[in-house]
């Protein structure tokens, strides 16, 4: 078989095994990972605290103004200390500009703006970058930081 033949062969097996849906699944983090970020400021918004930290792994990192806090626990005492009031969080939480990088099959960079307002106090608003992890219970934060 001639080397020419021989990559015909290999480029109409991909094309097969590529629309017969046996090629690498893609990676969903572009659709899941949006669609948990509202998830989670609608529990922030209805002062659901474990729900709002719910995407973040057990042993996730948050970059706190004294260095980093770890744990999903500790993360969510965090919040709760500096952004709510009597079990409610002081202001309404939304995000915009949302872009998600996949880092390959398991990993994805993920950048937006978000906007603390509402709840007779100035608004706030500040960047964040966020690491997100692929596990078998889906997509995950492993590290935040938000300024």
């Amino acid at each position: 078989m001639s080397s020419a033949c021989g990559r015909a062969v290999v480029a109409a097996c991909i094309v097969f095994t590529t629309a017969c849906g046996s090629a690498p699944p893609q990676n969903d983090a572009s659709t899941a990972i949006p669609t948990a970020l509202t998830a989670s400021a609608e529990a922030w918004n209805n002062a659901d605290l474990a729900g709002h930290i719910r995407p973040y792994a057990d042993s996730a990192t948050f970059m706190g103004g004294n260095g980093p806090i770890q744990g999903r626990e500790r993360v969510g005492e965090s919040l709760a200390r500096s952004f709510w009031r009597d079990g409610k969080p002081k202001q309404r939480l939304s995000f915009d500009q949302i872009t998600v990088r996949p880092l390959g099959d398991r990993h994805a960079l993920v950048t937006g703006h978000f906007l603390l307002s509402g709840g007779g106090e100035m608004d706030r608003s500040g960047w964040f970058s966020l690491t997100w992890e692929k596990s078998a219970s889906g997509w995950q934060i492993v590290h935040d930081h938000s300024s």
